[in-house]
């Protein structure tokens, strides 16, 4: 029995899109979805999560000379970043709005998609694929942190975090060594002691 294709598999990346990213190093391109206000693409890959920008296409672009410049109408890569770097994702099928929180503290991204594909559902496979161990530290005052122990996706080396609640600094009495005790427990049961 053949089985026929049922439309519901998005096509593969878009070729200029594919081409910025240029993935290499076992990386392979999951899911994608264009950013409806800045009509970049947003793709999902194996180990990083890119924003790629691009520029208006007429659908018969010449292929620029060895060495040239790309023009301002290139495809370029905006944000390409590991997953274990990504805090949370949040998505709201109402609007459309994909937001992304870095742990580092990085800016957060914030993408409408009016077609998202299986872009939300394959950036939260990403993310807990990358959770080793996670522990919530309750520190008073319904203040909290989190201390983590994450995998790189591309090397698959084991690295720990400490992820501060929102309007907890490690400035305050305390924070500072309950997160050093934190780590320890988790680096301790991973193995990163």
């Amino acid at each position: 029995m053949r089985l026929e294709w049922s439309g519901l598999r998005r096509p593969p990346v878009p070729p200029r899109v594919a081409a910025a990213i240029a993935p290499g190093g076992g990386e392979r391109l999951l899911a994608w979805a264009v950013d409806a206000v800045g009509g970049g693409t947003v793709v999902a890959g194996r180990h990083r999560l890119y924003a790629v920008a691009t520029g208006p296409t007429t659908g018969a672009e010449p292929a620029p000379a060895t060495g040239a410049e790309p023009g301002p109408d290139a495809a370029r890569v905006t944000l390409s970043r590991p997953w274990h770097l990504v805090d949370a994702g949040s998505w709201s099928g109402e609007d459309g709005i994909l937001r992304v929180s870095w742990v580092d503290g990085h800016p957060p991204a914030r993408f409408v998609l009016s077609e998202p594909g299986m872009l939300p559902e394959t950036l939260r496979e990403r993310v807990q694929a990358s959770v080793v161990l996670a522990e919530v530290l309750d520190l008073g005052e319904r203040r909290t942190a989190r201390v983590v122990v994450r995998r790189d996706l591309a090397s698959g080396a084991l690295l720990s975090q400490a992820v501060l609640g929102s309007g907890v600094r490690s400035t305050d009495p305390g924070v500072a060594e309950q997160l050093r005790e934190g780590l320890e427990r988790v680096r301790e049961q991973t193995g990163l002691t």
